[in-house]
């Protein structure tokens, strides 16, 4: 057995909910969020890093996640959904005066824009820390967040802000005029 393999087994066994849950965030898909954390997984154990503690291992799994999805919506392009091919789409359009659909609405993002607000609000980083993170510069992750502030606010609607300093959660509308 291979030194690696009993962290593994204890990552998956106690972190795996979580992981998946975090992944499914970032890809808007059930299915999808288990492939990507899948590879988010390779990626860490198959480096031959040595984690002291399952806390360790579990962040190199969760910061590989976001750079996994990006670099899969490289490769799968997917096709633009149509609300009236899916019905369930249309229902979540009528119930979102009941019940904020936030993960429905991050589905709609481009990857990046959805793992910069994902990085944001869910994680708490900085824009600084985004950056960093993600490999970006600070003004692109700023643009990122100007842009799904936007889409996110339409979809939602209410007016959303996603700058820095703005410390409301994605979930909460702001009130009108209040930036």
């Amino acid at each position: 057995m291979a030194r690696w393999e009993p962290l593994l087994e204890q990552v998956m066994r106690e972190r795996a909910p979580r992981l998946l849950a975090y992944a499914a965030m970032l890809t808007g898909d059930d299915a999808e969020a288990h492939d990507v954390l899948q590879d988010a997984l390779v990626r860490t154990f198959s480096r031959g890093r040595r984690f002291d503690h399952v806390n360790q291992a579990e962040a190199y799994v969760r910061r590989a996640i976001p750079s996994v999805v990006i670099d899969r919506s490289r490769k799968f392009r997917p096709v633009p959904r149509d609300p009236a091919d899916h019905p369930q789409v249309a229902a979540q359009a009528s119930d979102r005066d009941a019940v904020m659909d936030v993960r429905g609405a991050l589905r709609e993002l481009a990857p990046r824009e959805r793992a910069c607000v994902v990085l944001r609000f869910y994680d708490d980083l900085t824009v600084a820390q985004i950056s960093a993170h993600l490999g970006l510069a600070d003004g692109t992750v700023k643009r990122y967040l100007s842009d799904a502030s936007a889409k996110l606010a339409g979809l939602l609607g209410s007016e959303l802000d996603l700058r820095e300093e703005n410390t409301v959660p994605v979930t909460a509308p702001l009130v009108k005029g209040r930036r």
